[in-house]
């Protein structure tokens, strides 16, 4: 079983900043994969970042060149560098793991951008 518990969600104006953060803890030497998904209010949920093990990261196209996934192994946390905020980036954030047989999730983070 992995643990996540995501920070960092808040308000924010349209060009703005933010970090989010996700710590993960539990079987983590079985996690093959982390990432970030969003669902905002009335639509799907979907994937904003994912780094693979190995470090190699996608991104939607949507955020590509605005956000950046990073993790640091030795205190297992996930980030996401969020810049250059739009108010359709608004939604609950959620930190996903992937091992070999199951998805994890966090609690959700909340992002709201203002125009």
């Amino acid at each position: 079983q992995v643990q996540l518990v995501e920070s960092g969600g808040g308000l924010v104006q349209a060009g703005g900043s933010l970090r989010l953060s996700c710590a993960a803890s539990g079987s983590v030497s079985n996690i093959r994969a982390m990432g970030w998904y969003r669902q905002a209010p009335g639509k799907q949920r979907e994937l904003v970042a994912v780094i693979a093990r190995g470090g190699s990261a996608d991104y939607n196209d949507s955020v590509k060149g605005r956000f950046t996934i990073s993790r640091n192994i030795a205190n297992n946390t996930l980030y996401l560098q969020m810049n250059s905020l739009k108010p359709e980036d608004t939604a609950v954030y959620y930190c996903n793991a992937r091992d070999w047989t199951k998805y994890y999730w966090g609690q959700g983070t909340q992002v709201t951008v203002s125009s």
